[in-house]
């Protein structure tokens, strides 16, 4: 009993001082962990805002491995890459994240979308729908399925664009329906490259009910009424969309002008015409009623002459020259112009008006000679004025 209490005594001391000292150690390799991560950290933050990328992303991978449990360091590593162009590293990184069996829950699901970001950056298409469509259910859901209506739009999937339009507003999100009555027309027209009319028509009636006042359904449905051989209606689709949106009448106004010879409607739609030119003056809408009056030269050349003092574009000035049009007879000049002078003039004016005969988009600057109802180049719908840039 003594010699167990004479090693006890000697043993509990020993015991103490030697947990103390393994504590210490601990305590100083823990220190000394998070002194070298914090630096390596901030040394990636300070070479990133010196615009050094490279050094940044070493400086942040060093971080990650002296403390691999961070997961902001990953984050910021991922977002590194992602805005490098490394796709494929960025990916590795979010998905070694998504792997980590002790992630919590918000980390997890921001993980997720990071890695949908970075699909979407790489082109891979498939792979970011599979990635926002995990999303649901979480604080991300409203920015995936914002994701997922703009790749259906790349895909040119408008039923899944219409279904994914209706979630969005279904969870309060903003109306959509101007791009709905879009996705609509759309459909309508791949039915009718189809040949599948009636389809189409139930596409293009179902866009006019999403939104009355949109413009694109009305040109559709009375450019194919006309196609039909149904003047008279294609008149009446035209004078709604005159009414409900004015300053897209322009852009049927030449075949408003057909269906109405094709309708024997001449009078009505000259005065309808000559409405539109003084609501909106608009040198096609001036073509399109000389085309129906091409006997009343001096009226004609009396409204071209009040469009160039309202609006001196070059276009209206080629028409008054006669630059190859039945709407600018009787329009010659006072005194007139001997044919050589005419010509270098009517060159000289055509270039010049040429850049300015375009539509430009109002959200990225794109110009086209075409209109567009989505612009080419940032893919917004509705972003082309239906005025040319001299007219704006």
């Amino acid at each position: 009993m003594d010699f167990d209490l004479q090693w006890m005594l000697i043993g509990t001391p020993l015991a103490f001082a030697l947990g103390w000292l393994a504590s210490r150690f601990d305590l100083r390799q823990f220190r000394r962990e998070q002194r070298d991560a914090p630096r390596a950290y901030f040394k990636g933050l300070s070479l990133l805002l010196a615009e050094q990328q490279d050094k940044a992303i070493d400086a942040f991978i060093e971080a990650v491995q002296n403390d691999p449990d961070t997961t902001e360091l990953h984050f910021a590593l991922g977002n590194l890459f992602r805005r490098r162009g490394e796709f494929e590293r960025a990916v590795r990184v979010h998905q070694h994240l998504l792997q980590r069996a002790d992630l919590p829950q918000a980390e997890r699901e921001r993980a997720q979308h990071e890695l949908a970001q970075d699909y979407i950056r790489a082109g891979l298409f498939d792979r970011a729908e599979e990635a926002y469509r995990a999303l649901d259910g979480t604080p991300y859901e409203t920015e995936a399925q914002q994701a997922l209506l703009l790749l259906h739009e790349r895909a040119r999937d408008w039923p899944r664009a219409i279904e994914t339009a209706a979630r969005i507003e279904a969870a309060g999100g903003a109306s959509l329906a101007v791009r709905v009555a879009h996705y609509g027309c759309e459909m309508a027209q791949a039915a009718y490259d189809r040949g599948e009319h009636e389809a189409a028509w139930q596409a293009l009636q179902r866009a006019r009910s999403v939104d009355p006042a949109a413009a694109r359904p009305l040109v559709m449905i009375g450019q194919r009424l006309l196609a039909e051989g149904r003047p008279l209606e294609a008149l009446a689709a035209w004078d709604e969309l005159r009414r409900v949106r004015p300053a897209s009448f322009a852009l049927v106004a030449a075949d408003y002008a057909e269906a109405a010879l094709a309708a024997d409607r001449v009078r009505d739609a000259g005065a309808a015409l000559a409405e539109s030119l003084r609501e909106q003056p608009s040198v096609d809408v001036l073509r399109a009623l000389a085309r129906l009056q091409p006997q009343d030269a001096a009226a004609n050349r009396a409204r071209l002459l009040a469009l160039l003092a309202e609006q001196p574009t070059l276009s209206a000035a080629l028409l008054l020259l006669g630059e190859g049009s039945d709407a600018t007879k009787g329009l010659e000049p006072e005194p007139p112009l001997d044919d050589e002078a005419r010509a270098a003039l009517r060159r000289a004016l055509a270039a010049s008006a040429r850049p300015l005969q375009r539509y430009r988009c109002a959200a990225c600057g794109f110009e086209a000679r075409h209109w567009f109802w989505q612009c080419p180049g940032c893919l917004v719908w509705d972003s082309y004025p239906p005025r040319r840039i001299e007219e704006q």
